[in-house]
């Protein structure tokens, strides 16, 4: 039989945090946990935590100060943590009426079971780090237009160059995290052994809008790193021909010495 928490509960708060770039979810393999894939571990005195490889963790019914205590002692397996952590906040209801829904932000379940937390938590991992990329993305595309503006600007510095390489490089980066570590609009392994979450897993993904969400993040970066790469490449262009004209000087020069010595023999 499915196991079932809060059971004294009608309602719980819910908060996604996205605290780096990954969380060493192995150094808690000896640690008692509720279930597995994604990792579920007791949190305070009656809640609970679900741990992202990818570097989130959701956690379920606890309180402010449980809350604190459990991140801090999570903060030694946090890799590259974040100064300020993306983080968005709901809450689940007790409805025996629904096999799930989302209604004004909040979210309705017939029973508070381990599967079902993992659906919820697995939908609100992938939104806050859709929300940090689409932050970081809007950075990114507003610094990358000055330099879509001067595409037939010759004389940029190396400052300029080295800082378009480098907007480059976030967006590549971004892509990789993005569809490589969080794999955001496919489904979680769970639905493959428990089919009749799917509905729940469906209705929650069209609510938060992961997949338009991840649609419109990869147009962007798609613009930003098609911008990036044209810049650099009439910037190689300009360089090249700038080459051509000081080897043509160049020739032209040795022209008038030859020239000149040849007239000023005679």
């Amino acid at each position: 039989m499915e196991k079932t928490l809060f059971l004294n509960k009608e309602n719980i708060k819910v908060r996604a945090l996205f605290l780096g770039q990954r969380i060493d979810v192995k150094a808690l393999e000896n640690v008692e946990c509720l279930t597995t894939n994604p990792l579920i571990v007791s949190a305070g005195e009656l809640g609970c935590a679900v741990l992202f490889r990818y570097g989130v963790v959701v956690l379920f019914g606890l309180e402010p100060i449980e809350e604190a205590t459990f991140l801090n002692n999570l903060k030694p397996l946090v890799v590259e943590p974040f100064a300020e952590p993306e983080g968005e906040d709901t809450a689940i209801y007790l409805d025996n009426n629904t096999t799930g829904k989302v209604l004004e932000g909040n979210i309705f379940l017939p029973q508070f079971t381990l599967k079902s937390l993992q659906i919820v938590a697995d939908i609100l991992a992938k939104s806050v780090v859709l929300a940090h990329y689409e932050q970081q993305t809007t950075s990114t595309f507003d610094r990358i237009e000055p330099f879509a503006v001067s595409l037939q600007n010759t004389s940029w510095s190396r400052k300029q160059v080295k800082e378009l390489l480098k907007l480059l490089g976030s967006t590549l980066s971004i892509q990789h995290k993005v569809m490589g570590r969080v794999e955001v609009i496919d489904k979680p392994e769970l639905l493959w052994d428990y089919p009749e979450l799917e509905r729940l897993y469906l209705r929650l993904e069209d609510e938060y809008e992961i997949r338009e969400r991840d649609q419109v993040l990869e147009r962007k970066l798609e613009s930003v790193s098609r911008t990036a790469e044209t810049a650099l490449g009439l910037l190689q262009h300009n360089t090249s021909l700038r080459v051509e004209w000081y080897i043509v000087i160049l020739i032209v020069m040795e022209l008038v010495l030859s020239l000149y010595g040849m007239f000023a023999g005679v």
